[in-house]
């Protein structure tokens, strides 16, 4: 015995998306399963392409979102070509008083837009990075450590001996410890230039001179 599937209900979406024909007929068996999975899935279809249009006109109609008003920087803000540029002195200054200052400049910590998870900072230069000071017997005490990757081959060296042989790497390795860790932390980093000496090659750039703001209280309203 031969057995007749249902007549399908035909409509002009049924028509215009599966190429069916809208004159009502007959399917049998697997046929007739397969032009009604055909319907159905067409319509879904359809039903998802209108669901944007639908939901961007209700939003349009609605207007702004007046409880979203949480600020969140732009992309724009964080651009490199409209950051300022500071400067600090390490002559005679304290190596833990120096480097929160400048990681605080180069993160935007003293700006009123400051995001924790976007660049909002600056570019920091140190100047005179051979005259920082420590105290106590640190001077003598405090040690640095590297390795260079062979077993046993770590090497040793103390605060004396490293500012004699490179004084950079003593406020670059403090300032990078204060800064956040991962791919943010080490964008950030490339926004700190330390010189031995006086002179810097970066007065293009008029950078402000942050230096006696390192000591100083925040004003009490």
């Amino acid at each position: 015995m031969m057995l007749w599937g249902r007549r399908p209900q035909t409509c002009s979406l049924h028509s215009q998306h599966c190429g069916l024909s809208t004159q009502p007929h007959l399917h049998r068996g697997r046929h007739a399963q397969s032009s009604a999975r055909r319907v159905v899935r067409c319509a879904a279809e359809a039903a998802e392409a209108a669901a944007p249009a639908s939901s961007s006109a209700e939003s349009e109609s609605l207007g702004p979102d007046l409880w979203n008003t949480t600020y969140y920087p732009k992309g724009a803000h964080a651009d490199t070509n409209i950051k300022n540029w500071y400067v600090i002195d390490a002559a005679n200054q304290r190596l833990g008083r120096l480097a929160t200052h400048a990681a605080n400049h180069i993160r935007g910590k003293q700006n009123q837009t400051f995001t924790p998870s976007m660049d909002m900072g600056g570019y920091v230069v140190v100047i005179n990075a051979e005259k920082v000071t420590i105290g106590g017997r640190k001077y003598t005490d405090k040690m640095y450590y590297r390795v260079t990757g062979r077993p046993g081959a770590m090497k040793t060296e103390s605060f004396a001996h490293l500012q004699q042989r490179i004084p950079e790497r003593i406020l670059e390795h403090a300032i990078k410890g204060m800064l956040p860790k991962g791919r943010l932390g080490r964008r950030l980093f490339t926004h700190l230039k330390v010189y031995k000496g006086p002179n810097h090659p970066h007065s293009a750039q008029r950078p402000q001179d942050i230096t006696e703001r390192i000591d100083a209280k925040p004003a009490l309203n």
